[in-house]
C-alpha cells in the first residue's frame, strides 16, 4: 500500500472518529473535546513516529544500495583494467 493511501486513510479515520466521538459522547462537551484533542495528538505522534521510521529505513537502504553500487563499479573497473592489460599482452605476442 502506498504511503499516500496510508496517510489519507489515517486522516479520514481521525476525522470520522472525531465526529462520531462528539455525537455519541457520554461526557461533558469540554471533556469530550479535550479527549478528542488528546487522542488526535496521540495519533499524530504515532503517525510522525512511523513516518520517521519509514524515512530512516529508506535512507539506510538507499545508503546500502549506494555502497553496493560503488563496490560493483570498483570491481567492474578492476576487471576491465585486467582484461585491457591481457588484451595488450596478447596483441604484443601475436605473429
Amino acid at each position: 500500500m502506498s504511503t499516500g493511501k496510508v496517510v489519507l486513510g489515517t486522516v479520514a479515520g481521525l476525522a470520522i472518529g472525531g465526529v462520531l466521538g462528539i455525537l455519541f459522547a457520554p461526557e461533558k462537551g469540554s471533556v469530550t473535546r479535550q479527549q478528542i484533542m488528546d487522542r488526535g495528538n496521540d495519533y499524530a505522534d504515532e503517525l510522525k513516529s512511523k513516518y520517521n521510521d519509514f524515512a530512516n529505513t529508506l535512507s539506510e537502504k538507499f545508503q546500502s544500495g549506494k555502497e553496493f553500487a560503488q563496490v560493483v563499479a570498483e570491481n567492474g573497473k578492476a576487471e576491465f583494467d585486467e582484461l585491457q592489460s591481457v588484451d595488450h599482452m596478447d596483441s604484443k605476442y601475436k605473429l
